[in-house]
């Protein structure tokens, strides 16, 4: 295989009009020019500079091989000139996966990004399905476990813990009043899960408690924000993510219900394919990502 290093040492040899004057540009010894070059011969068979204790000339297939070399060392120039450029100023597409809850989230992070990275793009592909992050070319998957991947392929960063909470309107709070985890059985409900007929939540309480409630809810969907719309309303009791409801628990428009009562908590993470050799645009953005979920008023239900 051609080592690129040959064509860079002639290049030199011809420019500089010998070896000496070469080894001193390239701070390396004559000696090795010398050898390196009469290797070079060797691999190609032919001859390039004809030298001697007094005479050093290029051959005429010399001159035609240097103006070769002299673009191909061009072209790696330029070459690693875009990687040091990419590396001092991060720029290109950042191609995402997300959950559809989240991204109201997420997009709350994007403006300070972008003002950051002026030459950075973010795609963000919205689904709620696992993703194979490397068939369809994503850098970086948002993903809410209970547990971690075991993959052994793919690097994990947590980023935050969520919690499923009981949440409901005041006026449907107030019902529940002085009441214990058993009035869920007489309310109306909310599901996001978007399951068919019965769906059964499982909750965990104090001191290692559990307790299942087993309900057919009045409003099934798999959106978060239509379940809190219609928890808002008054139409039942919803187990929402914390971070789906944390501004309306602050306004008062939702009550935290039965707060010693919630769903088991995920885990917010980041899953890419490698912690080295991340362009320099994706591993910001995971940076990026990382100090935006340390704010602690995304998560009401802490």
């Amino acid at each position: 295989m051609q080592d690129l290093n040959d064509l860079r040492y002639f290049d030199a040899v011809v420019t500089n009009g010998g070896f000496a004057a070469a080894g001193r540009a390239l701070r390396i010894p004559k000696s090795k020019l010398s050898r390196r070059i009469a290797a070079l011969e060797a691999r190609l068979g032919i001859r390039l500079v004809e030298r001697s204790s007094r005479r050093f000339r290029v051959t005429d297939i010399g001159l035609a091989y240097h103006a070769q070399c002299q673009i191909a060392v061009a072209a790696a120039e330029r070459a690693e000139a875009i990687v040091e450029a990419s590396l001092s100023e991060p720029r290109g597409t950042v191609r995402m996966s997300c959950p559809t809850g989240l991204v109201a989230m997420v997009a709350d992070m994007l403006p300070d990004f972008l003002g950051l990275y002026p030459r950075g793009h973010v795609q963000i592909v919205a689904v709620d399905r696992p993703v194979d992050i490397i068939a369809e070319r994503i850098d970086v998957a948002l993903r809410v476990r209970t547990r971690l991947d075991s993959d052994a392929a793919l690097t994990m960063r947590t980023l935050a813990h969520s919690r499923r909470i009981l949440v409901a309107s005041p006026a449907l709070a107030n019902r529940m009043a002085g009441r214990g985890v058993d009035v869920l059985a007489t309310l109306p409900t909310l599901s996001s899960s978007g399951e068919d007929g019965e769906v059964t939540w499982r909750l965990e309480g104090p001191e290692g408690a559990t307790h299942e409630v087993r309900h057919v809810p009045r409003l099934s969907c798999g959106d978060f924000g239509a379940i809190r719309t219609a928890a808002l309303a008054g139409l039942g009791v919803a187990m929402l993510p914390d971070h789906a409801c944390a501004a309306e628990l602050r306004s008062g428009t939702l009550v935290h219900i039965l707060p010693e009562w919630a769903g088991e908590d995920g885990i917010v993470h980041l899953v890419f394919t490698t912690r080295t050799g991340l362009p320099p645009l994706v591993r910001a953005w995971i940076d990026h990502l990382a100090k935006g979920f340390r704010e602690p008023a995304l998560f009401a239900g802490r």
